[in-house]
């Protein structure tokens, strides 16, 4: 995802990698996640320690955090008004999951398993190829 950051340069949009919480409301508690990956694009979403406006969130999976990313967090996370997309990037195999939030709040999944497939980040727009994506992990 180094491809990430230098997209976003002179936009309001900034990146953090795996050193940013994202602080979620659950049942009048707060919770706190760190993420692989966060993207916030709200000039106001300026905490030091964490993040509470992300509009994209990128997780990569393996085997010991896989089941907490793919249900807890997808759960949390969701409840994020902010959150645009959440992504899930697998380790063992060639597989991202795009959980993506139309304009009504309805969310839906796009998984892409194939070499040849791009991978568009909505809310960031940006497309990346699954070479990029798994570069220096794969031969793809």
């Amino acid at each position: 995802m180094t491809l990430l950051r230098p997209h976003l340069r002179g936009t309001s949009c900034r990146a953090f990698v795996s050193d940013m919480k994202v602080k979620v409301k659950v049942a009048k508690a707060d919770i706190f996640y760190y993420p692989d990956l966060v993207v916030t694009c709200d000039p106001e979403d300026n905490e030091k320690y964490f993040k509470t406006r992300p509009s994209l969130i990128i997780e990569v999976l393996s085997n010991s955090t896989k089941t907490i990313d793919k249900r807890e967090k997808r759960t949390n996370y969701r409840s994020l008004d902010s959150l645009q997309e959440y992504v899930l990037v697998s380790q063992d195999k060639i597989q991202v999951e795009v959980y993506r939030k139309d304009s009504e709040g309805n969310w839906s999944v796009q998984t892409l398993k194939n070499s040849n497939d791009k991978v568009y980040l909505e809310s960031v727009d940006l497309t990346l190829t699954m070479t990029e994506i798994y570069e220096d992990v794969f031969r793809v």
